[in-house]
């Protein structure tokens, strides 16, 4: 891991299309801002890792499908 230091209004490169900019810091919180091209998604950790879990959950369900009729008759019960 690559550790940092940044002050406001300093920037971090990565590659040649995506910043990261310190914004403010306010106590124990920094923000900061990413300029990235659309392509490229920007998640935080928390979000990340729920989309991973819920394509993973996805992922391995049971496929239901519901029952087809195409205009057969049955008898009723």
């Amino acid at each position: 891991m690559l550790i940092l230091s940044r002050k406001i209004n300093e920037k971090i490169m990565i590659g040649d299309d995506i910043s990261i900019s310190i914004i403010e810091i306010r106590g124990d919180q920094v923000r900061i801002g990413v300029d990235a091209p659309r392509t490229v998604k920007v998640f935080r950790q928390e979000v990340f890792d729920a989309i991973r879990a819920e394509n993973r959950a996805a992922a391995e369900s049971t496929p239901v499908f519901p029952e087809f009729d195409f205009g057969a008759k049955r008898d009723p019960l």
